[in-house]
């Protein structure tokens, strides 16, 4: 049976159209909660929503571009008014990846980067905080970082640049609101097979990605990838009061490649 640790929550979880944040989605709803998957991709979020409704959990798709602020704030009022309900849930999931060493790193594609991991996770941020603040109730925040936020990975400059952030961002907002009752955490995932991980495949080496994707399975010494499903069930630990007393806190789900990487 189900444990519905959100049950009668409100939770967003951006980028929740694919991937890691479609996966979370999908729990957060079995685990009770009502929500809001918010993504640029209009038709993957609505996709999303309308695969958990048919489950019979409660969802709606808000398409938004968190890289505007504005836009940000207005989802997020938007969200409490559709669920009747205060966010006290959030899950920064949205965000791109780029592959290069500072080099190979373009202005534009810094930029891009820093747009969307950085300024959107900061707007959510600001909006979600302000939210919990305003009604009292306090909450949970999740950042999606990754392990390039604390060990060098070859030809990802741009990319450790903005999960750094995310990872000093949940520092300094457990730090300065503990005493309103909000928990910030962040998770830092190595590899996990997403379809970006296939499309990037598909991608860099035609005829070879069956090759490929072994080779980077290997990467971690558990000898696989992670699933999008096993970042969800912590996600969801740490979203619940199971996890009432963690706050400032990152969490490896890397299956050994920071601790165990020779």
């Amino acid at each position: 049976m189900t444990q519905r640790d959100l049950e009668g929550k409100t939770a967003i979880v951006t980028g929740g159209g694919s991937g890691i944040g479609r996966a979370i989605t999908v729990r957060f709803a079995a685990a009770g909660a009502r929500v809001a998957v918010l993504d640029v991709a209009r038709e993957a979020a609505e996709e999303v929503a309308a695969t958990v409704r048919k489950g019979g959990h409660v969802a709606a798709a808000f398409p938004c571009d968190v890289t505007r602020q504005g836009e940000v704030i207005d989802v997020f009022r938007a969200v409490a008014q559709r669920f009747g309900n205060p966010v006290s849930v959030l899950v920064n999931s949205a965000g791109v990846a780029h592959i290069g060493t500072v080099e190979q790193t373009t202005e534009e594609d810094f930029d891009r980067l820093y747009a969307v991991n950085v300024k959107g996770v900061y707007n959510c941020l600001k909006a979600g905080v302000t939210a919990m603040k305003v009604h009292g109730h306090g909450g949970a925040i999740l950042n999606i970082a990754s392990v390039a936020s604390s060990v060098g990975i070859a030809d990802r400059f741009a990319y450790s640049m903005t999960k750094g952030a995310v990872l000093t961002m949940t520092y300094s907002i457990a730090r300065d609101y503990v005493g309103h009752k909000i928990r910030c955490n962040s998770v830092a995932p190595a590899r996990v097979h997403t379809p970006f991980v296939d499309g990037y495949l598909a991608t860099s080496y035609p005829g070879r990605e069956r090759e490929m994707f072994e080779a980077l399975s290997r990467t971690q010494p558990i000898g696989r990838m992670g699933t999008p499903e096993e970042i969800a069930e912590l996600a969801l630990f740490l979203c619940s009061d199971r996890a009432a007393f963690i706050t400032g806190s990152n969490y490896a789900i890397d299956g050994g490649f920071v601790t165990l990487k020779m």
